[in-house]
């Protein structure tokens, strides 16, 4: 219906259009598109309420900056006396008791919350194929993944079922699933948006992201969920930018801009996705701009570190669903020991299992320091590694995937691994904490999308959007 906000809120202005309409309008898309099974639960009447009261605030004159913006919730954010269960039957019948700090300011600055998103299960996988209540179909191409594990958040902005999703990203969770849907997905600095609210996966990764039709649309989002916040003691204090307001880069300025050469000549790299990449680098040359291949000789650490780290502290963070205080509750229990094992066996599904018992093996007495300890230390070398980078440049290129999306069902027990392969290009910028982007960047020669990552140093957000909106215009 509309390509950006700024089009949305010109129509408000023009009286062409109203909140209660535009609600309309994405309730109806979602009603025609269930096969997609993006949306686990749609806040129908509470949304044509609110966009009634958002109407009146803008006949009045005192709408908030995102009066109109229509957004979905992957159910991994807290939505105070709304069901949340992260995708999983562990905490079935479950309803929030607050909601998050990215809700609240959200609803602040009057956006209209339109229902929550189907996700992989507790924000675990690359596919969206672990979600206990079944797949999600990329609405591109219905019979592929659309990615993981913010997958649905993803289609729902590509089909036009919302206009912004906050997803979250602990590894490629919204970069991964905006590549494979031909939308933007934003991944802030660590610490930039407070995690009061977010389900824990992986505590020392997990960030808040964005999905969005446009560049503008997200740094308008982040300007307004970003910043300090009382209930988050890793949250950053620094000062949040004017996102928005500043997207256009200095005039004349000539960028420095590297790309790690092993992910870009890498032989496992699909050919239309490496053309396109290359494409873009070409482009960035022919303006003057100076893109410059480098070597990134801890590459091959990148994923056995992620793994190691966000397994461990997802089994720390998953011990508290228990059966015992709310959620699900076997009845097959006989004592409490029984209660805790059936409870969880029969609660988190296959994935999370599996990573929960990873987890619990490397922070074991006698792994600990051979897996868990060295992964620590690893992760500070790829972050001295990655920073001795933008010492140099200003940013970094790379593709956001090595494949198109693979179809559903492709992945088994028996591959579960190549599935993970698939985070290689993204789980980077989560290691050490850096913001990156993925835009999109054409599509393949079976016209599924491709995409494009930017990575930037530490809270350089700003510098990482005008580059961004640059690249998407190149």
């Amino acid at each position: 219906m509309y390509g950006s906000y700024k089009e949305i809120r010109e129509a408000l202005s023009k009286q062409e259009t109203t909140v209660k309409k535009l609600v309309d309008y994405h309730l109806q898309k979602i009603e025609e598109s269930k096969h997609l099974n993006a949306f686990l639960e749609v806040y129908t009447d509470e949304a044509l309420a609110a966009a009634a009261l958002v109407d009146q605030k803008i006949a009045d004159g005192t709408a908030g900056k995102l009066a109109g913006l229509v957004v979905g919730i992957k159910d991994v954010i807290c939505h105070k006396d709304h069901g949340v269960q992260a995708a999983s039957q562990i905490l079935e019948g479950f309803e929030s008791q607050f909601s998050a700090t990215a809700i609240e300011r959200l609803l602040a600055e009057d956006a209209v919350i339109i229902g929550r998103q189907n996700c992989d299960e507790f924000a675990m996988g690359s596919t969206n194929e672990s979600s206990s209540f079944g797949p999600t179909l990329n609405n591109v191409d219905n019979e592929r993944v659309p990615g993981g594990s913010s997958g649905a958040s993803a289609v729902a902005v590509s089909a036009d079922l919302c206009q912004i999703s906050l997803g979250s990203d602990t590894g490629g969770s919204v970069r991964q699933p905006a590549a494979f849907t031909g939308v933007v997905g934003l991944k802030p600095t660590y610490s930039r948006i407070s995690r009061w609210g977010l389900i824990a996966y992986a505590s020392s990764f997990d960030t808040i992201g964005i999905l969005s039709k446009n560049v503008a649309d997200a740094a308008l989002v982040l300007e307004v969920i970003a910043g300090e916040d009382e209930f988050d003691a890793t949250v950053s204090r620094k000062g949040v930018p004017a996102y928005s307001q500043n997207l256009t880069l200095e005039e004349g300025k000539k960028l420095k801009v590297a790309y790690i050469k092993e992910t870009v000549e890498s032989e496992h790299l699909n050919a239309d996705i490496k053309a396109n990449t290359k494409a873009k680098i070409e482009a960035l040359k022919a303006q003057g701009h100076e893109v410059v291949a480098v070597d990134f000789p801890l590459l091959e650490y990148l994923l056995p570190t992620y793994y190691i780290l966000t397994t461990a502290e997802a089994s720390t963070n998953l011990a508290r669903f228990d059966g015992v205080h709310y959620g699900y509750r076997s009845d097959k229990s006989v004592d409490l020991e029984s209660l805790y094992k059936q409870s969880r066996s029969e609660g988190f599904g296959r994935e999370v299992q599996r990573r929960i018992m990873l987890g619990t093996f490397v922070l074991s007495a006698s792994y600990y320091d051979a897996y868990f300890t060295k992964a620590q230390k690893v992760r500070r070398l790829i972050k001295e590694a990655t920073e001795k980078i933008f010492e140099d440049y200003d940013f970094l290129l790379m593709p956001t995937t090595s494949t198109p999306p693979a179809k559903i069902g492709d992945y088994t027990e028996e591959n579960v691994l190549e599935m993970y392969l698939g985070d290689i290009y993204t789980v980077q910028a989560n290691v050490v904490g850096m913001p990156a982007i993925s835009i999109p960047n054409g599509v393949d020669a079976t016209g599924l999308p491709i995409g494009l990552q930017v990575m930037a140093n530490k809270f350089e957000e700003e510098k990482m959007l005008a580059f961004s909106k640059y690249l998407s215009e190149l």
